[in-house]
């Protein structure tokens, strides 16, 4: 029996990952906001399902999770970062930082770093980190990573994307035998929209994606096929279609000055 850990597990693509697994017999670990949403994606009790409430916008509830894991799991098999939040303005945490920067790097980070052992236990590991590939190999502000003096969504979402792009080279490095995907849908996903956002981007997803959008179950149809048939290494996906890699000329520098200036703002 696998253990698949899910980080935004009670929504959308994330509870439809978490149906599938616990039909196919897995043990799953779901992340969320929501006991109330975890319960009602169960039709039946199930032993094989545990639910662990968090904020992964905090730093301080995404490492108390890293360690509850760590003591809970000798080994897993398969980690799905798919916890989201929309905001289109800056937003300052409770802790100080720039919340969507900590909820779609920062926690992966901890997450992917403190586990690594526990999946390095796993006869074929994987990642599914659900950033969309592609973002430009420069897209990272180094000196500025909280965005406190020039932020836009756009730019934040850039960053992040790259970030977690760069997490895989630091991953892979460290165990050869991980998989570590990015991974986007190739279009709209019928699916609730978490977020602070204008009316208008939340009614234009609403519309949208009702209208054009696919359902989730259907939606993450090749993130089952990567964590069933895992290949080492990394790899970039849009739906079921493989994109390249986005290199830059410093790759390695930029991961390791990446890890530097995280763990130097986390303490």
């Amino acid at each position: 029996m696998r253990t698949i850990v899910i980080t935004g597990g009670t929504d959308g693509m994330g509870a439809a990952l978490a149906r599938h697994f616990l039909d196919a017999g897995d043990r799953v670990v779901v992340i969320g906001r929501s006991r109330a949403k975890f319960e009602a994606l169960q039709q039946v009790p199930n032993n094989r399902a545990e639910f662990i409430a968090a904020d992964l916008s905090s730093v301080a509830e995404s490492r108390d999770i890293v360690r509850r894991l760590r003591s809970r799991y000798e080994r897993i098999d398969a980690l799905v970062l798919a916890a989201s939040f929309i905001r289109q303005r800056r937003h300052v945490t409770a802790e100080g930082h720039e919340a969507s920067w900590i909820l779609f790097f920062v926690s992966k980070y901890l997450f992917v770093t403190g586990l690594a052992d526990r999946l390095g236990a796993a006869a074929r590991p994987i990642v599914v980190n659900t950033a969309v590939p592609g973002a430009r190999a420069d897209a990272i502000d180094f000196d500025d990573l909280g965005m406190s003096r020039r932020f836009s969504f756009a730019r934040s979402n850039a960053q992040q994307r790259r970030a977690n792009e760069l997490l895989g080279l630091l991953a892979t490095g460290h165990d050869p035998r991980l998989a570590y995907v990015t991974w986007g849908p190739s279009g709209l996903v019928r699916t609730g929209f978490a977020g602070e956002v204008g009316p208008a981007m939340k009614i234009s997803a609403a519309v949208l994606g009702t209208l054009v959008g696919t359902r989730p179950e259907s939606a993450v149809r090749p993130i089952i096929d990567l964590i069933d048939t895992p290949v080492p290494g990394r790899a970039a996906y849009r739906g079921a279609k493989k994109r390249p890699l986005v290199t830059g000329d410093h790759d390695r520098e930029d991961i390791a000055r990446l890890v530097q200036v995280v763990e130097h703002e986390l303490g």
